[in-house]
């Protein structure tokens, strides 16, 4: 069966346009707990970022798992891995986070960890879907279920994010500029980091309901790197609005992405053998970081776009590291989810333990040049069966050799077909890149 509501990171909208709305997460919440009704002493962990309409949401689910008879602990604004994290020290049944990641305030969005802190299994996911179409029951009221506000749920991750550092690692001597987004990190990332010795800076941890994510954070790199330039800091550290994803600068203002952050962690831990033997990167993930990882000896795993595919790769390789160009980073031994804080820390311990700068260490890869390309489907046009396209990609790749590749991908929110190119040579890469995509825009207008 097709998933009607659930995309490869929950639901997600623009809030006051279905399913974003009210009634439909009310829903929602009350579909998940029928799926959850049938376990003893169900109960859910629920935590939110900073956008105004979390509150909305967070009531909204309440009362579809209570009417449903699931008992519920309220985190409040709670980073995205806290929540993977803490339903697995309620031993909860499930985890549920009201979050729109790296969108603006405008959009927000629902997902669920399963038990153990992973996503949810597709035959749960369509399970609760199938409640969706049912009308609303509610249990007896001697049958409701309880709710619960945590308190100490902000001092319980900060204490588990030390603990993925050894008890000897201290960040005295670095200078630290923070970006939390304006996010769900704004009141644990700072402290972890200050708890640590770092000589922090913190911006961009003001929330207020609005400002989430606006020119700031993982997505907006801009400020932060005039930060790190103007406080002389030694490196920069962004994360996004829910803090699943890490974005960094060097002292020099250079971006420090989620491939070259992959690396660096994967070399540091190679001294102490716990990087594993298979790393996992996506479909975009730079073809330096390949060569990277190969040339350290190990084995290299492309999975499709989206930090759940990047799990269900590093599950069935059994790998420990992994991560998107985008900035999550997965490290199994930690947590079973991509985690920006826990992320961050690996590379400052690779920055303590070696004594050399992150600039330096980015050097571990050669990030090769990328051309992307969107483009717009006028017309329905199927590019792995299209000769002329594939001819197209064909002599492209022929021309690059092993110098580089050629990628073609639908985009799954939009009818766009993205076209990268990557290679040693800039200008032969857009070049190349700029030719595939006629192609492709002449075939899809002939489609039309």
């Amino acid at each position: 069966m097709d998933r009607r509501y659930f995309g490869t990171d929950g639901i997600r909208g623009e809030i006051g346009t279905y399913p974003m709305t009210p009634d439909f997460v009310l829903k929602l919440g009350w579909a998940a707990g029928k799926v959850l009704a049938n376990q003893k002493n169900p109960l859910v962990v629920i935590g939110k970022d900073t956008r105004i309409s979390g509150y909305m949401l967070e009531s909204a689910l309440e009362a579809g798992l209570v009417a449903a008879g699931v008992n519920i602990r309220l985190l409040g604004p709670m980073p995205t891995p806290a929540i993977a994290y803490l339903t697995k020290t309620f031993r909860a049944s499930a985890g549920i986070v009201v979050s729109a990641s790296h969108n603006p305030y405008q959009d927000n969005g629902v997902k669920f960890f399963s038990s153990n802190g992973t996503k949810l299994a597709d035959e749960t996911e369509l399970a609760i879907e199938s409640y969706l179409e049912q009308d609303i029951v509610t249990v007896k009221s001697s049958k409701l279920g309880k709710v619960v506000r945590v308190d100490d749920a902000t001092g319980r991750y900060i204490e588990f994010c030390k603990r993925a550092l050894p008890s000897d690692i201290k960040l005295e001597g670095l200078k630290i500029v923070v970006d939390c987004a304006n996010g769900a990190t704004y009141h644990v990332t700072p402290h972890i980091l200050s708890e640590l010795g770092a000589d922090l800076i913190t911006v961009a941890n003001s929330p207020n309901g609005l400002n989430i994510n606006h020119e700031c954070g993982a997505t907006s790199l801009d400020m932060l790197s005039k930060q790190v330039i103007l406080h002389e800091a030694d490196l920069g550290i962004a994360l996004d609005g829910d803090g699943d994803r890490l974005m960094m600068i060097d002292h020099t203002g250079a971006v420090i992405d989620g491939d070259e952050i992959l690396a660096i962690i994967t070399k540091h831990r190679m001294n102490d053998e716990t990087s594993g033997q298979d790393i996992v990167g996506t479909l975009m993930s730079n073809l330096g970081l390949e060569q990277s990882i190969e040339g350290m000896g190990l084995n290299f795993h492309r999975a499709n776009v989206g930090d759940r595919y990047v799990m269900e790769k590093l599950i069935e390789n059994n790998g420990i590291l992994g991560g998107e160009s985008s900035g999550h980073i997965i490290i199994r031994d930690r947590i079973e989810t991509g985690d920006g804080t826990i992320a961050a820390l690996q590379v400052l311990r690779a920055v303590i333990e070696t004594g050399r700068s992150l600039h330096e260490l980015k050097h571990v890869m050669t990030k090769y040049p990328q051309t992307l390309i969107n483009v717009d489907l006028s017309g329905s046009v199927d590019v792995e069966s299209n000769n002329q396209i594939q001819q197209a990609v064909n002599d492209a790749e022929t021309q690059l050799g092993k110098r580089g590749r050629v990628l073609l991908r639908a985009s799954g929110t939009q009818p766009l077909i993205r076209v990268m190119v990557e290679g040693q040579d800039e200008n032969e890469t857009a070049m190349l890149a700029a030719g595939i995509a006629e192609v492709v825009t002449a075939e899809a207008t002939a489609a039309s």
